[in-house]
């Protein structure tokens, strides 16, 4: 019998030390359990998402260096891992060492040379350079060396053969994307499917959390080992990386396929731990239905960890929370709560003349909910002072000597109020209770800026920012039930009308409330950002030229009808959102605090954008002017 222990291990990014100490005692905890071979997951030394930490020659000898810790330690048992690799000999396209994303394979004391590979580690084919990934920026890719040595991938990737107890195993060894062939015009797991005498496939991984994306892991992978005939043993890690402004959590998922293709071992999400497995048991084994979750329980699971992680990563153990009696301060609120505790979260209810009785009451009444502690500090005074002393303060042109005194407008008024909140109050707040202070804002506001400045955009995470509205409606409704098991987002917070109350126009009591339409809005923003082809206001029109909008964007059937009366008003409302998601809401989000991913299209790194303004193509121009004709 073979035995392999898949490691499911908590990467720490930029951290070998810490990452090769883990690795060390899980192989002592696999020989222990008489594990032949343990497996790691890509880049398990040194993490995966570093930015241009690659660029520091220390921190890549650091990572050899544990590298090599990690091959003397196979005495006793084989191991397989991800790390850098360095040829100092050689230079990238950048003129810096060149560094390769490699897989290792060790056994006692030694290095197990592939086939055909002209270094003694498997180097990652296909490097992703999309989404969260910029790997070409850093790595070169066995696509690049074969062009290189004048030869194809196809007579560089070839098995790594292991000898133990007197047998010798063929293992095809696969990097993360080699797995995720469909679109590169090399399929790495193809080529070694050409050695007929493979035993088993290896990926190693460092795959980040998206919602849908474990499903989809499960189909390709299935379909590979069915495909090939052999078993595909896929090992991923958990924890917490970012590339700055997108923080991604690692939800694991390491799972075991037979040669029929069935999944026969998955591992937990979001669990650091070994799994063990005999090799020539998987033919036998029945195929594991994995345990279904809803969305919204994937999504909680998935912003929980992140939450812990980050704050763990920070040092931070309290935060504060800017409480309007809205959804989204609710349900942040709540999800800090439930990792935290009610005893290191303070909720702060700040009211100033335009904040109703109603949505006072239901701030008061979510902290009493949580049992966290709670304040009332109202910002009337402040805010008239500032605006009576804009007014009555003049400013003057020094060369012509000419005065004048500034208007406060009441898009200003509304501007003084959010930044008052949290410039002064929760910034001072977060310092004096020993902790940070959140953003609140979800996805379609961010899309949109529909937030101000150094005011309710500020805090140390947007937690929920990647985040539709329906679904922090969904996650209030969900922790309710689900995680404190009775109701803590009160049913009237849920009911109420989304509002920022900052001016008569917001009068919740009155029905008044933000002019984002929601039900249509979250879509027609998801549209934008989320679409793999990304939809433009020329395939909006097309699309409701033709009647087929609400099929396309997914919201409701009947709401275009039921918001915009004539195309005139679809049009406005089309390009009053467009020139602001392409325009100051960038700017906005530039400046945002980090946000917690966990849809297929992230703010931040992942979705990058430049400050170039709204533009409307040729054909939206036609289109536009047939309509309203």
């Amino acid at each position: 019998m073979l035995k392999i222990a898949s490691a499911q291990m908590e990467i720490q990014p930029g951290r070998p030390d810490a990452n090769t100490a883990n690795i060390l005692r899980q192989m002592e905890e696999a020989k222990a359990n008489h594990a032949d071979i343990v497996i790691f997951p890509e880049m398990a030394i040194p993490g995966y998402l570093l930015g241009d930490t690659w660029e520091q020659d220390a921190f890549l000898r650091d990572a050899e260096a544990c590298a090599a810790d990690v091959i003397a330690a196979s005495e006793g048992i084989a191991v397989i891992f991800g790390s850098v690799a360095v040829d100092w000999t050689k230079k990238n396209n950048d003129g810096r060492p060149r560094k390769y994303n490699a897989c290792f394979v060790a056994s006692e004391g030694k290095l197990c040379h592939p086939e055909a590979m002209p270094y003694p580690f498997v180097i990652k084919t296909l490097l992703p350079n999309y989404r969260e990934f910029d790997d070409t920026r850093h790595f070169f890719s066995l696509q690049k060396l074969a062009r290189e040595l004048g030869t194809t991938p196809k007579s560089l990737i070839s098995p790594v053969s292991l000898k133990i107890r007197g047998r010798r195993w063929k293992i095809g060894c696969l990097l993360c994307e080699d797995g995720w062939s469909d679109n590169y015009e090399t399929a790495p797991m193809k080529l070694l499917e050409e050695y007929e005498d493979l035993d088993f496939y290896v990926n190693i991984s460092s795959s980040p959390y998206t919602l849908g994306k474990d499903e989809k892991r499960r189909r390709l992978f299935s379909a590979a080992a069915k495909a090939a005939g052999t078993p595909l043993i896929y090992v991923n890690n958990v924890g917490l990386q970012n590339n700055g402004k997108t923080v991604y959590t690692f939800d694991g998922a390491s799972a075991v396929y037979s040669a029929e293709g069935l999944c026969v071992t998955a591992a937990p999400s979001y669990e650091e731990g070994l799994h063990y497995i005999d090799v020539e048991e998987i033919a036998s084994l029945p195929a594991r239905t994995p345990e279904k979750k809803t969305e919204i329980a994937q999504i909680y699971e998935a912003l929980s960890y992140g939450v812990r992680n980050f704050l763990d990563s920070i040092d931070m153990k309290k935060v504060v929370v800017g409480a309007s009696g809205g959804i989204d301060s609710a349900v942040a609120a709540a999800l800090y709560t439930s990792v935290l505790g009610a005893e290191n979260v303070l909720l702060v209810n700040m009211p100033s003349r335009f904040n109703s009785e109603t949505t006072k009451d239901l701030a008061h009444a979510l902290a009493k909910n949580l049992g966290c502690y709670y304040a009332v500090f109202p910002i009337e005074e402040s805010v008239q002072h500032t605006m009576e002393q804009i007014a009555a303060t003049p400013i003057e042109l020094l060369k012509t000597g000419e005065k004048k005194t500034l208007a406060v407008s009441s898009f200003l008024a509304e501007n003084i109020q959010a930044r008052d909140r949290s410039s002064r109050i929760l910034a001072a707040l977060a310092a004096a209770f020993g902790g940070g202070f959140s953003c609140n804002a979800n996805k379609a506001e961010t899309s949109v800026g529909y937030s101000t400045l150094y005011g309710d955009q500020a805090g140390f995470l947007a937690a929920l920012a990647d985040l539709w509205k329906h679904q922090v409606y969904d996650l209030a409704r969900y922790m309710n039930e689900h995680i404190f098991k009775r109701e803590v987002v009160p049913q009237a917070t849920i009911d109420i009308v989304p509002s920022a109350e900052l001016s008569d126009a917001q009068n919740v009591d009155e029905g008044k409330g933000d002019p984002l339409l929601y039900p249509y809005h979250d879509y027609l923003f998801r549209a934008f950002v989320e679409r793999w082809e990304k939809a433009t206001p020329e395939d909006i029109l097309d699309w409701y030229v033709k009647g087929t909008l609400e099929q396309q964007i997914g919201c409701e059937k009947g709401l275009v009808k039921k918001y915009f009366q004539t195309p005139k008003d679809f049009v406005a409302d089309l390009e009053r959102w467009w020139n602001l998601f392409s325009g100051l809401a960038v700017a906005k989000r530039i400046q945002a605090p980090p946000i917690l991913a966990v849809s297929r299209r992230s703010y931040g790194f992942d979705h990058r954008e430049a400050q170039n303004g709204a533009y409307y193509t040729r054909a939206y121009r036609n289109l536009k002017e047939a309509l309203l004709k």
